[in-house]
C-alpha cells in the first residue's frame, strides 16, 4: 500500500495537486503537517523534483524541527537538501551570504528585544527626547509596525506630513536604524525587511533563489504579515508553485502584525488558485469540536468550515463558575489532583500572564509540580545575557551594546565616567565601542583606567584566537569565559541561593551549546548565537517533565493536551475590555478566534471556568460570564452556570449599571461540584514535588504576610552587612527587595530568603 493511501480524500487531493497556487484551509487538528510532509515526498518520489528545489517555511523552531524529522523519515536520501525552516532562519541564511550588497558585513548581530530597548534608550538620550513622552516600548512598536508593512524610515518621515508627533517618531526611527547599521546589527523585523530589499534591489539574486525554490510551501499562513507576504510573493513570482496552509479561524497574532487578509484574499492575490478544505479533526472528541464550532461560527470575517471527527463523542465540555478567582484556581488544581491523568497531560490556559499567579500559588499549596511557559524568557535573564554578550563581543566586535554591557562585568573598576569618555571618543572618530576600547591609551582623560580597559580587550582577543583552533568548542569557550574573567567568582560572592540559581541557568546554556555542537558537523559561534536569538519560549518545552503546563492562550497555539482547563471566562477579561470597547469589530472577532484556539487544544477533556469577582490592579471587579460561553448551547455544556451575584458581604453594592443588571439573592454557593473548595477529600494519586528543578522549576517560597521594614529604611543582612532599602515589589510568590548595601553594592533578593532585619536608628 502506498503511503498516500493512508491520507483521507481531502488530504490526498492537497498532496497530489502540485502545480500552480494552492490554498489548503486546514482546521485545527486536521493533519496539516502530514499533508505538507507527504506533499514534499510526492514531489520528490513521484514528480522527480530535486530536493534542493523545495522550500518549506513555518513560524517556530519547534514546528520546523518536527517537520524536518518527518520529512527525513519519509524522503530519506536527499532530504537534507530541502530547506525546512522558519521565516527568520531562512532570511538569516540568505542574508549571511548576500547582505554585503546592503552595506552590512556577513557577521552581523541579531538584536533581541532587550538589545532593542537598550539601543532605543541610547537613541532617545542622544536625540534629547523625553523618555516619558517617547517611551522606548512604544517607539519600538511604531518601528516594528512600519517594518512589518515594509515602510522605511525615509518613507515614514514622508508619510508623517505635518503631524508633529509622527515627525518625531520618524526622527527616532531614522536614528535607531542608523545605530543598528553602525553596530552591524539587525533586529527581528529587519531580517524579513532586508531580505525583501535585497531581492528588490538585486534581480540577479532574486532570480537565483526563484530558480532554487521552484516549489514553495508555507505553514500557518494566517499568521503572515505584509513583509512576509511580499517575501513569499517575490520568491514564488516566477514559477507560481506556491502552496499555503493555514486556518483563518486561528489567526490570533494581529498584535504582532499578522494580516488575516493574506489568507482571506489569497485567491485574489493568486488568480486561478485551488482551494481545499481539511475539516476532519484527528485530535479532539466530537463534544469539544461541537463547542468550538458553535463559538467560531459567530465570526463574520472567515471562510466557512465545520470541524468533525471519527473519534468518540466524549464527555460534554464542563463549565464551572465560582465566587472568586481564588476558588476558581483552587478548584482547577484539585480537579487535576483528582483526575487519573499524568501532570504532563494537563494544561491550564489563560488570557493574560497575570492570571498565572493564583494558579501557581495553588499548585504550590497542593504540591503539584508545574512549569510556566511565557514568563521570564530564559535568554533574557541577567546571567545569560552577560555570557551571551561576551560571546557576541568575541564573535562580532562591532556590537556596541554587548561590549558596553560587559566592560565592567565582573567589576574591573571602569566607572560610568570613564565609559562616557570612551563613548565620546568612539563617536568623534567613528569607531565602534570595542575599537575605542582597543585604543584606550588614546582616549583623553582616561588615565590609569586605560590599562584596565586594555586588559579586557586582550582577554577578548585571546578568546577569539582560541576559536581558530578546530578542537576548541563553544561550550569550552563559555566555561573559560566564566573562569578566566572572574564571572563565576563574582556569582559566588552574591550568596548561596543567588549563586546556585544563576549557575543552574548558565549550566543550562552550556547544555544548549553541547547540544548545538552535536547537531552540527562544523559548529561555529555565529551560528550558535543566531540559533539562540531565534529561539522561542515554546521551543524550550521539555515534554519529558511530568508537570502541569501553565501558559497563555497565545503561547498554546500549535500545541495539544489530553486535559485542558480554560480559565477566566469572563467578559472584560476574555474577551478583553479593550476589544469590547473598540470601534473595530475585528477586535472581538480576534478574541473569539483565540477562544477557538484554546478549545481546540483539548483532546479528551475540557473545563472552562469563570469567577464572579476578581482582583484587578488592586480593585475587586465583578463580571458576567463571557459571551463566548453564552455562544455555546446549554445542551453542549455540563454546567453549574449560576446567576451573577455579589458575595454576602457586599449585598448593598449598587449593580444596576453593570451589563448583567441587578442580582437576585441566592442561597447557592459557587463551585459546589465534587472537586470544589469545600471538598477536602484529596486525590487518589500522590503529588510529589519535583526535586531537580530545571526551567520552570516548582518554587517553594513561603511569602510573609507583611514586612517590618519599608523603602528608605536601614536594614542588615547576615552576609552583606547594612544598607538602605531602595525598592520593594510584590512579586506574587514573594516580596522582591532591592537594597543598596554600604559595602556590597546593590542587591536584589527575595524577602523570605534574605531575612533582612530592620536597623533601629
Amino acid at each position: 500500500m502506498s503511503i498516500y493511501d493512508t491520507l483521507n480524500p481531502m488530504q490526498k487531493e492537497a498532496v497530489l495537486h502540485t502545480d500552480g497556487p494552492l490554498l489548503v484551509l486546514a482546521g485545527a487538528g486536521s493533519g496539516k503537517t502530514r499533508v505538507l510532509t507527504h506533499r514534499i515526498a510526492y514531489l520528490i518520489e513521484e514528480k522527480s523534483i530535486n530536493p534542493w528545489n523545495i522550500l518549506a517555511i513555518t513560524f517556530t523552531n519547534k514546528a520546523a524541527g518536527e517537520m524536518r524529522e518527518r520529512v527525513d523519515r519519509l524522503v530519506g536520501f536527499g532530504a537534507d537538501s530541502i530547506w525546512v525552516s522558519t521565516f527568520h532562519s531562512s532570511c538569516v541564511r540568505i542574508l549571511r551570504r548576500h547582505i554585503e550588497s546592503l552595506g552590512y558585513t556577513t557577521n552581523f548581530t541579531i538584536y533581541d528585544s532587550d538589545d532593542q530597548k537598550t539601543l532605543m534608550r541610547h537613541v532617545l538620550k542622544g536625540l534629547d527626547m523625553d523618555p516619558k513622552i517617547y517611551k522606548d516600548r512604544a517607539m519600538l512598536g511604531f518601528i516594528s509596525t512600519a517594518k512589518n508593512d515594509l515602510v522605511t524610515a525615509q518613507e515614514f518621515e514622508l508619510n508623517a506630513g505635518g503631524d508633529f508627533r509622527q515627525k518625531k517618531v520618524a526622527q527616532i526611527y531614522k536614528e535607531y536604524q542608523s545605530q543598528l547599521k553602525k553596530n552591524n546589527a539587525l533586529d527581528f523585523d529587519d531580517l524579513i525587511m532586508k531580505t525583501v530589499q535585497l531581492f528588490q534591489n538585486n534581480p540577479e539574486i532574486l532570480d537565483y533563489y526563484q530558480e532554487r525554490f521552484k516549489y514553495i510551501m508555507v505553514d500557518e499562513y494566517q499568521d503572515t504579515n505584509t513583509a512576509q507576504f511580499k517575501l513569499i510573493s517575490l520568491l514564488a513570482g516566477k514559477y507560481r508553485n506556491l502552496c499555503v496552509v493555514g486556518d483563518d479561524d486561528q489567526s490570533i497574532y494581529k498584535f504582532r502584525g499578522a494580516n488575516i487578509e493574506n489568507i482571506l484574499n489569497f485567491e485574489k492575490a493568486c488568480p486561478g488558485a485551488k482551494v481545499i478544505k481539511l475539516e476532519q479533526n484527528y485530535r479532539s472528541s466530537q463534544s469539544i469540536l461541537n463547542a468550538a464550532n458553535e463559538v467560531i461560527r459567530h465570526n463574520r470575517g472567515r471562510k466557512d468550515k465545520t470541524l468533525w471527527t471519527a473519534n468518540e463523542e466524549g464527555p460534554l465540555v464542563q463549565f464551572k463558575q465560582f465566587d472568586n478567582a481564588s476558588e476558581e484556581a483552587d478548584a482547577i488544581v484539585r480537579d487535576i489532583l483528582n483526575s487519573s491523568s499524568d501532570y504532563q497531560d494537563c494544561a491550564v490556559l489563560y488570557r493574560t500572564n497575570a492570571q498565572s499567579r493564583l494558579i501557581e500559588e495553588k499548585c504550590l499549596q497542593h504540591n503539584v509540580p508545574y512549569r510556566m511557559v511565557g514568563g521570564v524568557n530564559f535568554y533574557q535573564r541577567k546571567e545569560i545575557k552577560d555570557v551571551l554578550s561576551y560571546l557576541k563581543t568575541i564573535a562580532n566586535a562591532q556590537d556596541d551594546l554587548a561590549s558596553i554591557r560587559i566592560i565592567n562585568v565582573p567589576k574591573r573598576g571602569i566607572g560610568a565616567t570613564s565609559l562616557g569618555k570612551v563613548q565620546a571618543f568612539a563617536s568623534e572618530h567613528g569607531f565602534s565601542i570595542y575599537d575605542a576600547f582597543c585604543r584606550a591609551k588614546a582616549v583623553p582623560g582616561l588615565g590609569k583606567t586605560a590599562e584596565k580597559v586594555l586588559k579586557f580587550t586582550e582577554q577578548i582577543e585571546d578568546f577569539r584566537g582560541r576559536l581558530e583552533e578546530e578542537t576548541y568548542s563553544i561550550h569550552e569557550l563559555i566555561e573559560d569565559v566564566l573562569d578566566e574573567t572572574g564571572y563565576q567568582k563574582e556569582l559566588e560572592a552574591e550568596g548561596e541561593i543567588e549563586y546556585q540559581t544563576r549557575l543552574e541557568n548558565i549550566e543550562e546554556l552550556i547544555n544548549k551549546a553541547v547540544s548545538f555542537e552535536g547537531e552540527h558537523e562544523q559548529p561555529n559561534l555565529s551560528e550558535f548565537l543566531e540559533e539562540v536569538a531565534l529561539v522561542a519560549d515554546v521551543d524550550r518545552m521539555d515534554d519529558s517533565e511530568n508537570r502541569v503546563t501553565l501558559m497563555t492562550l497565545h503561547s498554546a497555539k500549535g500545541l495539544e493536551f489530553p486535559r485542558v482547563y480554560l480559565s477566566g471566562m469572563e467578559d472584560g477579561l476574555f474577551p478583553s475590555m479593550m476589544s469590547i470597547s473598540s470601534d473595530d469589530k475585528e477586535d472581538v472577532e480576534e478574541e473569539r478566534r483565540l477562544c477557538y484556539v484554546g478549545i481546540t487544544r483539548a483532546q479528551n477533556f475540557l473545563m472552562m471556568t469563570a469567577a464572579r469577582q476578581r482582583m484587578v490592579n488592586g480593585e475587586t471587579r465583578y463580571s458576567r460570564v463571557s459571551r463566548f460561553i453564552d455562544e455555546i448551547p446549554d445542551v453542549l455544556l455540563d454546567s453549574n452556570k449560576l446567576e451573577p451575584r455579589l458575595s454576602a458581604s457586599r449585598t448593598d453594592y449598587d449593580v444596576s449599571g453593570l451589563p448583567w443588571g441587578k442580582t437576585k439573592s441566592s442561597g447557592r454557593t459557587a463551585g459546589v461540584s465534587s472537586f470544589g473548595p469545600g471538598n477536602n477529600s484529596y486525590a487518589s494519586k500522590t503529588a510529589t514535588p519535583v526535586s531537580t528543578p530545571g526551567f520552570g522549576k516548582a518554587f517553594t517560597v513561603e511569602k510573609s504576610a507583611s514586612l517590618n521594614y519599608k523603602e528608605g529604611d536601614r536594614v542588615s543582612h547576615v552576609k552583606f552587612g547594612e544598607g538602605e532599602v531602595l525598592e520593594i515589589k510584590d512579586g506574587g510568590r514573594d516580596f522582591e527587595v532591592t537594597v543598596q548595601f554600604d559595602q556590597a553594592g546593590i542587591k536584589k533578593m527575595f524577602a523570605s530568603f534574605a531575612k533582612l532585619k530592620l536597623v533601629r536608628v
